[in-house]
């Protein structure tokens, strides 16, 4: 969903941070009852896990990620979020596992990133004014919802594979009411009233949006990903992360109507080998 900050830009990134965490808590709270009754609901220590990993990994990611696209763009932003299979690969790798065989992907990675935030930066000066802070800050946004994504994808690995008892859904379902707990008391300080929120245009789009972002972007992802970090360790399930980049690049080209300039081109060439390049290492 890294282009629907842009698809409703009219709206407030708290209203579309909101409105898709609230669907993501509707859904939980729904399946919920679908489960068992005695595997329905968390005890009290999996419930404030719950919640503090539901502020990293889905409200505080989305809504630091959603501010840093409106203001630097989309590409930026998801090069930057395509960086956390290297630092899962980095903070959570196996013991054996050498820093020198890391190098190469590391650098043919690095070299991706820069040259796309050249790229972009350039074509912000070059359309004159003060876009260059405003660009600087979307990146700094980026930055730290690429640290807030990375240490829950982290801490949510390692909890699943101390709680294997817990089913994949079943915890989905509980970040899901927690992080659904979260978007209403973010809406309710933060975001717009209903009366603004109805006089916006496109308030069917920005519905069908926080639909398929709340759905297939946050429950159905989420147990699918959870799944994985039961199976994988958290190192090489980081790597699955490379599939959301690479879509996000291809949703933005396609929003903007437009063909990959030459350095995009170049710089997703060397993002995906240096992706490449630390799954290799790893094995």
């Amino acid at each position: 969903m890294f282009v629907a900050p842009r698809m409703v830009g009219h709206f407030g990134m708290v209203d579309i941070t909101a409105a898709r965490f609230a669907v993501f808590g509707a859904v939980s709270a729904l399946a919920v009852f679908a489960r068992p009754a005695a595997v329905r609901w968390p005890t009290g220590p999996q419930a404030l896990a719950a919640l503090g990993l539901s502020v990293l990994g889905f409200s505080g990611y989305y809504l630091l990620l959603a501010f840093g696209i409106q203001a630097a763009g989309t590409e930026v932003p998801s090069l930057i979020i395509g960086t956390i299979p290297v630092w899962m690969m980095l903070l959570g790798r196996p013991a054996g596992l050498h820093m020198r065989a890391l190098l190469p992907g590391l650098l043919l990675t690095g070299a991706g990133i820069a040259l796309m935030i050249w790229g972009a930066w350039s074509a912000q000066h070059g359309a004159g004014g003060g876009g260059g802070a405003r660009f600087g800050w979307g990146i700094a946004l980026a930055l730290c919802s690429m640290v807030s994504w990375t240490v829950y994808g982290l801490l949510n690995a390692a909890w699943l594979q101390r709680h294997r008892e817990v089913h994949a859904a079943d915890w989905a379902n509980w970040l899901g009411i927690a992080t659904g707990l979260g978007a209403l008391l973010l809406w309710a300080v933060a975001g717009s009233d209903v009366a603004t929120l109805q006089s916006q245009p496109d308030g069917m789009l920005f519905i069908w949006i926080a639909l398929a972002g709340g759905f297939g972007s946050s429950w159905l992802a989420t147990i699918l990903w959870n799944v994985a970090s039961q199976r994988l360790s958290a190192s090489l399930c980081g790597q699955l992360i490379v599939s959301e980049t690479l879509f996000a690049l291809l949703y933005s080209f396609l929003w903007d109507g437009r063909w990959p300039q030459a350095t995009e081109w170049v710089a997703a060439l060397l993002f995906v080998l240096g992706i490449l390049a630390s799954i290799k290492a790893h094995r």
